[in-house]
């Protein structure tokens, strides 16, 4: 049954979303940046999350003043963000091209020319729910997300998200069209930076400690051998989105099956580790990353 919070949750969405339609888009940054200072400072549990996360990751190596202004920058950076995917949607499509800068498109390019498919490996990083606007003019995309528990706003963020060119498959029902996607040749998007229960994972090594890592992505690639090619989208300083696209994987397997999910996993997580490190507070560390351990 709809609760009646899941109709406020949504009437507040439509209403925001009719708000920022009519804002010029700096302005609605602004006000997502306030926003996200707002619940830096209110939200006590997902700033403890936020902090113990980023004392795990960079606790050694920065001081305790320096992390709390990274989790800052990091609620910041997606009150801005979650405004601007609403503003972005009501764009031209003119406008939105000339927001978005691309640096390696001949990466996806030639391994789209491989016909088998593309698994693109990326995170919750920067602006990730930019880059399918450009992706899907390439060929078409599916992305795989987990739904929302809220079923009527879920449908609102759907809209929105195949609005801007990927078509979603949900997690519950992903396997069987995961391979057909790839075998048909489309690209296939795996965000494998959350974290998963023990049963559903592979633990593999991120900012040194061993963390519960999906092991999907792994096992469709050698499944299908379509080329695993890494994409990261973040904002810049003028307000417009930088998407990097990084050269397809050359990953030599050995050893049995376990051993190889266990390799591709761990090279695709050092990737975005290695992009996560290059701006910490564009990353979702509000997330309870290392809540599953290993025995």
């Amino acid at each position: 049954m709809t609760k009646f919070k899941d109709y406020l949750e949504l009437l507040i969405f439509q209403m925001l979303k009719s708000i920022l339609y009519i804002l010029p888009r700096k302005l609605c940054r602004a006000w997502g940046k306030t926003t996200g200072l707002v619940f830096y400072s209110l939200d006590k549990r997902h700033r403890r999350i936020a902090l113990s996360n980023l004392n795990v990751a960079f606790g050694k190596d920065i001081a305790s003043p320096d992390l709390k202004r990274i989790a800052r920058r990091t609620f910041m950076h997606f009150g801005s963000f979650l405004m601007d995917i609403i503003k972005f949607s009501s764009l031209s499509e003119k406008k939105k091209n000339s927001l978005i800068h691309v640096e390696g498109e001949e990466n996806l390019r030639s391994a789209l020319q491989e016909k088998k498919g593309v698994i693109l490996v990326t995170a919750h990083y920067g602006s990730w729910e930019i880059a399918p606007f450009f992706v899907s003019q390439l060929g078409r995309l599916k992305v795989i997300a987990r739904a929302l528990d809220n079923k009527l706003l879920e449908k609102a963020l759907l809209k929105l998200r195949t609005h801007q060119g990927a078509e979603i498959i949900y997690k519950h029902q992903a396997t069987k069209q995961i391979l057909q996607s790839l075998r048909a040749e489309e690209m296939v998007a795996f965000l494998i930076d959350q974290n998963v229960q023990k049963h559903q994972a592979v633990f593999v090594d991120f900012f040194g400690r061993q963390t519960a890592t999906t092991p999907s992505l792994a096992a469709f690639f050698l499944k299908t051998q379509s080329p695993i090619v890494p994409l990261f989208c973040f904002p810049t300083s003028s307000l417009h989105y930088q998407i990097q696209i990084l050269e397809p994987l050359k990953i030599e397997l050995e050893g049995d099956y376990n051993q190889q999910v266990l390799k591709i996993t761990q090279i695709c997580t050092k990737i975005i580790e290695a992009q996560i490190r290059k701006n910490p507070a564009y990353w979702f560390w509000l997330h309870n990353r290392w809540k599953t351990q290993p025995e």
